[in-house]
């Protein structure tokens, strides 16, 4: 299974990393870990995240951190559409 971001998802993973480094080195690393674990989990369970509104887009938490995942998973590959602090307003694929 292949993992692909767009370009927005590399822009917005790029903000919250670092948005957390300018605080904290540390919390960053935590957060971008923790954000990796979750990939390799998509990519042993694609269909882990629930479907959003949006159709065919999933959404999955990287908790114990408040920040939201989008994606689509097809039989050959994942793509992840965006990643978002949860109290951002909701994702919509023309943001």
């Amino acid at each position: 299974m292949r993992l692909r971001y767009t370009r927005r998802a590399l822009a917005e993973l790029d903000e919250v990393l670092s948005f957390i480094e300018a605080q904290s080195p540390r919390g960053a690393l935590s957060v971008k870990r923790r954000i990796e674990e979750i990939m390799a989990l998509l990519v042993q369970h694609p269909q882990a995240g629930p479907l959003t509104s949006k159709g065919r887009l999933r959404r999955i938490v990287a908790y114990p951190y408040p920040y939201l995942i989008y994606y689509q998973a097809n039989e050959s590959e994942i793509v992840i559409h965006g990643v978002r602090h949860g109290a951002r307003r909701p994702f919509s694929q023309g943001d």
